[in-house]
């Protein structure tokens, strides 16, 4: 995986920028936690400037992009924690747990140098997303990738879950970010700094087709009652465990 960011990773400052309201769930999630170990830190999206943060990334490129003033990092797997049982209040983990190569090791890793665990995720589509239309690899890629609710509470114990209301107008360029502006996948950069579509082969029959729907109509008449909402769920998920 640090592979895969190594070559994909260098638009991730650009097109993975926090949004607020997300970061407020995060917060919410962190609770009183002062000290934090952020997992799969990459470029240092959603760190908290108000506590104590060390950032843990495995890929020099993400590695490379974070600000002068972002927290410290270390440069290490999250299978391997190179810190102290109990050394944080928190470990955060923001979209990374389906990039870890062995997630059982790395979810006991994070309980065991935390006493509480925050991590954004994505749980499947509770509705079908129009995407699938263009890219419907990408679903079964990344429910491979995911882990389960259950698999999460066998490893960390009873979890809490918020659902995630992904604005419109989202800052943050994950997969299912631009559900209301979907010219936005007709762009080589956000599809690069998304890693799911980054790990299929690029199809450009697919992205084709999408201009056309765009550029015709089409995309309007099959989705265009989602240019009336504001938010949407599909499926990412704020999971804390521990006190």
């Amino acid at each position: 995986m640090s592979q895969l960011y190594d070559s994909i990773g260098q638009g991730y400052r650009r097109f993975r920028q926090p949004d607020p309201r997300i970061a407020a769930l995060l917060a919410e999630g962190l609770g009183d936690a002062e000290s934090v170990i952020n997992l799969g830190a990459g470029a240092g999206s959603y760190e908290p400037s108000s506590r104590r943060v060390l950032a843990l990334e495995l890929s020099a490129t993400m590695i490379a992009q974070r600000p002068p003033d972002a927290a410290p990092v270390v440069q290490a797997r999250v299978e391997a924690i190179p810190c102290a049982d109990g050394a944080f209040d928190a470990a955060l983990g923001v979209l990374t747990l389906h990039h870890w190569s062995d997630q059982v090791a790395g979810l006991r890793e994070a309980r065991r140098v935390s006493r509480r665990q925050v991590f954004l995720t994505w749980v499947g589509y509770p509705q079908r997303f129009w995407l699938d239309d263009y890219f419907p690899e990408v679903r079964a890629a990344d429910e491979h990738l995911f882990p389960s609710l259950e698999q999460l509470e066998a490893e960390l114990g009873p979890l809490r879950v918020r659902a995630v209301q992904i604005p419109w107008d989202c800052r943050d360029g994950f997969l299912c970010a631009y559900w209301r502006r979907p010219e936005a996948y007709l762009d080589s950069g956000v599809r690069g700094a998304i890693s799911t579509l980054a790990r299929v082969p690029d199809d450009p029959a697919a992205v084709e087709r999408l201009r056309a729907d765009l550029a015709s109509g089409r995309w309007r008449e099959r989705h265009g009652e989602l240019l009336a909402r504001e938010e949407m769920d599909y499926g990412y998920r704020v999971v804390v465990a521990g006190p």
